[in-house]
């Protein structure tokens, strides 16, 4: 932007409801987003102006496939640049062709031209995968792995510097990936590349729990659930019962007024989402709390659990007898976990 003399509009602090206004206001021909902005965006209620701007192109990282085309119809944008990258990472891709849900591409011809690659890992441990050499193995089209880029010697593009931790250093390192002896950053979050080469974010690999016996990814089962339920805020992770393999589906949903309806939320989530996928526990927040760039934190909301007498929260469970929400008590906290409860 420096180089070409473009002008650069900087907002103090983010408004959904301001945020169009200031493309008219500035005259804006790009923006920007992060994180969960555009989601806010969109739950603002429509206005006859929504259209009126001259934006040519949004630019940024965390358009969820689910509102995607939604937003871009409402709004009438044009071109979405959705890329991907780490600050610290030594790869980065970004989606120049407008393919709805992508945040980049590799070729599938001449895939050393850019060198990055998805490769398989397990879905428990998040190790890489090898074959009888010893060496990583690429995904398949449409199989989900690990996002990789290859660190190469003497070239400080593709190089990967640390961090001041050594230990945490050598966690994204991996080595022997195609030939023994090299090594790549690797990135700890979970791609998956169609046969054209599309790639498209699928979660990251300490948030992927698997329930049933399949692998749940916590970013798309929180798109559905958010559509839901009026692009309120919602953070889908796994929470343990005592004598159950893997771990169930909780989606903890920011609705301070309760004003989210039960009822009509499991029919939309039987009609919308596996069954593997469904959550078996709703959390209603009174608050919830984000990240720098508007990302919704759920550490911390892992380790509560589903235990009604360590929170203060509503919580909620999928009756498999009645096909409903019902309130977990105390008691029924106890039924779940010796087993008088199926889940």
């Amino acid at each position: 932007m420096l180089i070409y003399g473009a002008t650069i509009v900087i907002r103090k602090k983010f408004s959904a409801s301001g945020y169009f206004t200031d493309c008219r206001k500035y005259n804006c021909t790009i923006a920007q987003y992060i994180g969960e902005m555009c989601r806010y965006i969109l739950a603002v209620p429509p206005k006859s102006t929504d259209t009126d701007h001259n934006l040519k192109m949004i630019f940024g990282n965390g358009l969820r496939p689910q509102i995607w085309t939604e937003f871009t119809e409402r709004f009438n944008i044009p071109k979405v640049a959705e890329f991907y990258g780490a600050t610290e990472g030594n790869a980065n891709i970004v989606n120049v062709d407008n393919t709805v849900g992508s945040i980049g591409f590799i070729s599938r011809i001449i895939p050393s031209v850019y060198p990055i690659s998805i490769i398989k890992v397990d879905p428990n441990t998040g190790e890489p995968i090898r074959d009888a050499k010893g060496l990583c193995m690429t995904c398949k089209p449409d199989e989900p792995g690990v996002f990789i880029g290859k660190i190469i010697p003497n070239n400080p593009s593709r190089a990967f510097l640390g961090y001041v931790d050594e230990e945490a250093s050598k966690k994204k390192i991996v080595n022997d990936v195609f030939e023994h002896g090299d090594s790549a950053f690797l990135s700890g979050d979970i791609l998956v590349a169609d046969e054209l080469g599309n790639l498209f974010f699928k979660d990251r690999t300490g948030d992927t729990f698997r329930w049933k016996g399949e692998n749940v990814s916590t970013s798309e089962v929180e798109a559905v659930m958010s559509n839901l339920v009026g692009y309120k805020d919602v953070v889908v992770y796994g929470v343990e019962i005592r004598g159950q393999e893997g771990r169930a589906g909780m989606a903890a949903v920011l609705d301070p007024d309760e004003a989210v309806d039960l009822n009509k939320l499991v029919e939309g989530v039987k009609k919308t989402l596996p069954s593997y996928a469904r959550p078996i526990f709703v959390r209603i927040l009174r608050k919830i709390d984000l990240t720098g760039t508007y990302k919704l934190k759920k550490n911390d909301l892992q380790k509560d659990g589903f235990d009604p007498s360590k929170i203060s929260d509503n919580i909620y469970y999928l009756d498999c007898g009645t096909g409903v929400y019902e309130k977990v008590t105390p008691e029924i906290y106890m039924k779940i976990n010796d087993g008088s409860i199926r889940v």
